[in-house]
């Protein structure tokens, strides 16, 4: 990385520019310098004091775009120092409205090669963005929902699914889901949806409201999941999140120890869903090589012919 000196000296004259009660922090005594110590801004960045500390000794490692948004935080920076400092590093600035929603090509060609593996991508606000034929097979098809119903926070608060988790289990994913919202909406405080989406679950969701009023702020991580499935029955599911961090998106993944009974359910799933979606390509198939129906006859109303239907959009 290049600038090193330069990024150093931008911290810190950032850092001595920041005062204590700018980011709710008691003014204390004994401060031979201005503006926040190290520790507090590192704290507030939400990274270590000895990874802050190299960082402003020009000898630290590339920061990562998540450190870099952190920092643009912790140090109240304007939309033209949070450009610079990402510059610096030879970044584009994050986006600073909405939660990204494009998945990185990468990220989709993964979900494709997890053929025996339920898996899906959701953004910050848990719109779901990307899945693979396993997660529809465990699950639903979100291809079927309407884009607002393909938000899990809706479903756990609003639609209450017909097939939850284990009941002790979904309390605990609801409260952790609350708290990564919380701070996710720290993250994009000027995003429309999600601001949105927040003021939807206050108004309609008593849990939810309930749980928002605790202010708990917690990265939802991974764990062992229990859940019932009508084709293969009970699952014990390993639940794993991994971070995408330059889109700020999160991959789900669902496993199961080899051996277990679990893993031979989702083989059979596999295969079930594999027969099913055959079955339904197999139909598209039949369907379209049915001769076209006549046009219409001049002064009838015009329409979509049919047994046809328009693409899902």
């Amino acid at each position: 990385m290049n600038n090193r000196t330069e990024l150093a000296e931008f911290l810190r004259s950032r850092r001595a520019r920041v005062l204590p009660v700018d980011v709710g922090l008691p003014a204390g005594h004994n401060r031979r310098t201005p503006g926040l110590r190290r520790e507090e801004v590192a704290r507030l960045a939400a990274i270590s004091v000895d990874y802050y500390t190299r960082m402003e000794q020009a000898r630290g490692p590339r920061p990562s775009r998540q450190v870099l948004g952190g920092l643009a935080r912790a140090l109240r920076l304007s939309d033209d120092e949070r450009r610079h400092l990402f510059t610096l590093v030879g970044e584009t600035p994050e986006p600073v409205g909405e939660p990204p929603q494009d998945v990185p090509a990468g990220v989709l060609h993964l979900l494709d090669r997890l053929d025996d593996t339920p898996a899906f991508v959701i953004d910050a606000k848990y719109d779901m963005l990307a899945w693979n034929d396993m997660a529809v097979a465990l699950g639903t098809d979100y291809s079927a929902l309407p884009p607002k119903l393909r938000n899990l926070a809706r479903q756990r608060f609003l639609m209450r699914p017909e097939r939850p988790f284990d009941a002790e289990q979904a309390e605990q994913f609801g409260r952790e889901m609350v708290a990564d919202l919380r701070q996710a909406a720290a993250r994009y405080p000027h995003s429309a949806e999600l601001g949105a989406l927040v003021a939807e679950l206050l108004a309609s969701s008593e849990e939810f409201a309930d749980l928002w009023a605790e202010h708990e702020v917690r990265v939802l991580r991974g764990g062992s999941k229990r859940m019932w499935h009508p084709e293969v029955g009970d699952l014990v599911l390993d639940c794993q999140r991994l971070m995408v961090p330059e889109a700020d998106q999160c991959i789900v993944l669902y496993t199961a120890a080899p051996g277990t009974p679990s893993h031979e359910a989702l083989r059979l799933l596999k295969v079930l869903g594999a027969q099913r979606f055959s079955s339904s390509r197999s139909a598209q198939r039949d369907h379209r090589s049915e001769p076209a129906p006549a046009p219409a006859a001049p002064g009838r109303s015009g329409g979509p012919a049919p047994g046809r239907s328009r693409p899902a959009r």
